[in-house]
């Protein structure tokens, strides 16, 4: 049974809907501008209907090109310009990340008149200086703020008072904002407190399993269009982990199956409000591993989930598959067998394949565990993968590696990277724990 306080909160929803306006209007202005039929929402851009099949990341371009992707999302305005002018050579829109303080960082901000004043002259000139670039698709005023799930008041004025200047000086490009997941919460607060923005952008990872269903459940208070603004395999904060708390990363080799298997059965693509997607993360990037989002090596090689990606987007293709890896085996037990190890003993790595393959180059590393505890702050996030510790690895013969574990008590993984010689790349690690 509902508890009284969630029955009250769905009947302020209620009331909510009937005293805000009905629904958005949208007409067909612009470069590019949001056109509804009846029930149905289409992004038109340059008078064509345009759905986005796209990446969070801005790199790679011409990879992203040749796959049949057609836009990129940054997160910010850090080299923008080079980013709009190099996705303009490769036919690419780009969404403009806007980036805003978040809850979790300063709450007093939007209550500082001079400091909010600075924002929005920045932002202003932001907006005047890209406005007309031909690769802009539309601006993304913030990324994942909780202030959508935990309301302040000042920051609501400052918000729309942007999302006003941005409407005024830039007609000619839509506005959303990311949403961190499907909250009801969440699109409620956007939806009645910031009524003028054109588009929601959802990201979301292991939930998307649920998204259909929230969008149609949810569809009598919000029936408005919508980007999913990130999407991909599951995090690490949604994955199985070892009794010591490491998050169990799979293969390179499930991540494409599961990249595939995702966009096919739940991406809500035959939605009439959907606009499109962008998947995470098209480059390299430390997050918690080197490897866990990052669809290309750090020396650049491509790993299978961008064959799965050009698969979706450009139908059946030709392309060379890849290093056919299965799995990592540590004395021959994986990840979910708890490895625990004494200081300074020798182990057994091996890596197994799905099927005999030449041609092959191997990386094999020891590094500490990324230990760091976020609590959603980002400031926390390590950015850095942590250093290798190579002079641990005794001995590597082809698909096999010696190695001795640290002295120092604490967790580590060993990570294998396999590269064949068309470009491509394969990853596998395994965490374990070192004690006295």
């Amino acid at each position: 049974m509902r508890s009284l306080k969630t029955l009250l909160f769905f009947v302020f929803i209620g009331l909510s809907v009937l005293t805000c306006s009905d629904r958005k209007e949208y007409t067909a202005t612009g470069k590019v501008h949001v056109m509804r039929e009846g029930e149905h929402y289409t992004l038109i851009r340059d008078q064509v209907p345009f759905v986005i099949k796209g990446v969070a990341g801005f790199t790679h371009l011409k990879e992203l090109r040749d796959a049949g992707g057609n836009t990129i999302r940054t997160w910010d305005t850090t080299n923008l310009q080079n980013i709009l002018d190099s996705a303009q050579h490769y036919h690419i829109a780009v969404v403009a990340g806007l980036p805003l303080y978040n809850s979790n960082h300063v709450k007093e901000y939007y209550s500082d008149s001079q400091a909010v004043n600075k924002l929005h002259q920045k932002m202003e000139a932001i907006v005047n200086r890209y406005k007309n670039h031909p690769a802009l698709l539309m601006w993304c005023l913030g990324n994942e703020l909780h202030y959508f799930y935990e309301p302040q008041d000042d920051f609501f004025t400052a918000y729309n008072n942007l999302l006003k200047m941005i409407h005024r000086k830039d007609p000619d490009h839509p506005v959303t904002t990311a949403l961190l997941g499907f909250g009801r919460k969440n699109i409620y607060h956007v939806r009645t407190k910031v009524p003028d923005l054109d588009i929601i952008s959802i990201n979301t990872y292991g939930r998307i399993s649920s998204l259909k269903e929230d969008l149609d459940h949810f569809s009598w208070f919000w029936d408005g269009p919508f980007v999913v603004g990130e999407w991909g395999i599951n995090g690490y904060w949604e994955s199985d982990s070892t009794a010591w708390g490491a998050p169990i990363e799979d293969t390179s080799t499930k991540k494409a199956e599961r990249y595939k298997s995702i966009y096919t059965t739940l991406m809500p693509y035959d939605n009439p409000r959907y606009l499109g997607s962008l998947v995470f993360y098209w480059g390299f990037q430390h997050e918690k591993t080197p490897t866990w989002f990052s669809m290309f090596s750090d020396d650049g090689a491509k790993s299978a989930s961008i064959g799965s990606l050009t698969t979706l987007w450009n139908g059946p293709t030709v392309l060379h598959p890849g290093p056919p890896l299965n799995y990592m085996l540590v004395d021959q037990k994986g990840a979910h067998d708890n490895l625990i190890f004494q200081p300074n003993t020798v182990h057994q790595a091996e890596i197994l394949l799905t099927q005999p393959a030449e041609g092959l180059r191997l990386r094999w590393e020891v590094r500490p565990e990324d230990w760091y505890k976020e609590q959603f702050d980002d400031s926390n996030k390590n950015k850095i993968p942590p250093p290798a510790l190579d002079s641990l690895l005794s001995q590597v013969d082809g698909l096999n590696a010696t190695f001795r574990v640290p002295k120092t008590e604490g967790p580590y993984r060993i990570y294998c990277w396999i590269y064949d010689a068309y470009g491509n790349f394969a990853s596998a690690n395994t965490p374990f724990y070192v004690v006295k």
